[in-house]
């Protein structure tokens, strides 16, 4: 079993989170890319048979950072809590999808339920691997919520005009019948 440094670990940790706070400001979670090892992958589930992975850093940064996160500018997804297991090298953050878009009563568009990502360290100050979860009925209620309201970012249309035509979206593939681990 792989033993890394807690003072390792929560130092990537830091920088992970710092990152993540620059990345916001900007509204461009490309540069994140970096904290990953050139062959890391990164992906989650989006409902019964389908899947989204991004394998290698140049993914990660054009698919799962960059193309995947279009539309989502002024969105925060402020941690709430994070568990490290330095025996592994496994880190699970749980994280909350806070759009800048405001109601009527002033509080922000926010996705019900908790999301979360399950990272394995690489060494280095890189993640080699992530998984990411999250309620795609809520995240679909409150985009629904937000279209009917007129708050939808132009990215987010485009981005949801683009998966209504039914072209093929890189990253996104039908699992097979036979289940493949995906790590």
């Amino acid at each position: 079993m792989t033993m890394f440094a807690r003072d390792e670990l929560d130092e990537m940790v830091r920088r992970w989170l710092e990152a993540n706070r620059r990345c916001e400001e900007q509204g461009d979670w490309r540069p994140l890319a970096e904290l990953y090892t050139e062959d890391a992958t990164y992906g989650w589930n989006i409902g019964p048979g389908q899947d989204f992975m991004a394998v290698g850093r140049d993914e990660i940064r054009d698919l799962a950072l960059g193309s995947e996160m279009g539309g989502l500018d002024g969105w925060s997804y402020p941690y709430q809590s994070i568990l490290v297991d330095e025996r592994k090298g496994e880190v699970v953050g749980f994280w909350k999808q806070v759009a800048d878009a405001r109601r009527p009563d002033g509080s922000p568009y926010e996705v019900a339920g908790i999301g979360g990502s399950w990272f394995r360290y690489g060494g280095g100050f890189r993640w080699c691997w992530q998984r990411d979860w999250f309620d795609l009925g809520n995240v679909t209620s409150v985009f629904v919520e937000m279209m009917k309201a007129g708050v939808l970012s132009d990215g987010m249309r485009r981005r949801l005009d683009r998966a209504a035509s039914g072209a093929p979206v890189p990253g996104y593939y039908t699992r097979p019948e036979t289940p493949v681990p995906l790590w």
